[in-house]
C-alpha cells in the first residue's frame, strides 16, 4: 500500500508546494519556507551530512507526503521521558496531497514506516514523535498506530506545548506488526 523513497534534490520542489499548502503550514509554520531555504535545509539531510534521515511517502506510485526519522541524542530533553540507555529514534510526517488528507492514512503510514525503516535498525528500542497538543486528529492517528502518551512537554521556541508519545520495539511486535520488509 505505501512505500517510502529516500528524499532527493529532485523533491525539493515538490517540498516547496507541500510546505505551503493550508493543512501543512497550519502544524509546521516554520517550514514555510522559499525553495532557496528548503534546499538550504534539506540539501544536507540528503547528502548524508546530518542525522536525519528523509523519505517521500509514496501511495501506488503517487508520492503523497514526507516522513523522517532521527536518532534521540544523548543531550536531547526527550531523553528525560525514556528509559536510561534506550535507543530511541524519533519520527515527524505530513500529508501533503490535500487529497489524501484526512483519509485513515496517517496509522496505516506509520506503522508501515516503524517496520520497514525504525524498527529495522535493530539497535532502535523505541521511536516517539512529538504533536501539537491541539493537533487532535495526530494524536488519534498516532495512538492508533500504537504510541501512548508519555508527557506535555514544551520545547524551546515551540509555539505550543507538544504532545509526547512513545511506542516500543516489543511492543509493536506484540502487536504483530513487525514482519520482515518484502
Amino acid at each position: 500500500m505505501f512505500h517510502f523513497r529516500t528524499l532527493d534534490r529532485g523533491d525539493l520542489p515538490l517540498m516547496h508546494r507541500w510546505l505551503h499548502t493550508p493543512h501543512v503550514v497550519e502544524w509546521w509554520p516554520d517550514e514555510a519556507l522559499t525553495l532557496d531555504q528548503i534546499i538550504a535545509k534539506y540539501a544536507p539531510r540528503i547528502d548524508g551530512e546530518e542525522d536525519v534521515r528523509c523519505f517521500v511517502i509514496v501511495h501506488g506510485d503517487a508520492p503523497i507526503g514526507y516522513i523522517q526519522e532521527y536518532p534521540i541524542a544523548e543531550d536531547s530533553e526527550y531523553t528525560l521521558h525514556i528509559a536510561a540507555a534506550e535507543r530511541a529514534a524519533g519520527i515527524d510526517l505530513f500529508i501533503g496531497e490535500v487529497e489524501f488528507h484526512h483519509r485513515g492514512l496517517g496509522a496505516p503510514i506509520i506503522r508501515q514506516f516503524l517496520n520497514d525503516v525504525v524498527f529495522a535498525d535493530p539497535a532502535i528500542e523505541s521511536c516517539i514523535i512529538d504533536p501539537s497538543i491541539s493537533n487532535r486528529g495526530a494524536i488519534r492517528a498516532y495512538e492508533k498506530a500504537g504510541f501512548r502518551f508519555l508527557k506535555e512537554i514544551t520545547n524551546a521556541g515551540a509555539a505550543e506545548a507538544q504532545y509526547l508519545m512513545r511506542i516500543g520495539k516489543a511492543e509493536f511486535a506484540e502487536s504483530g506488526a513487525l514482519t520482515p520488509k518484502s
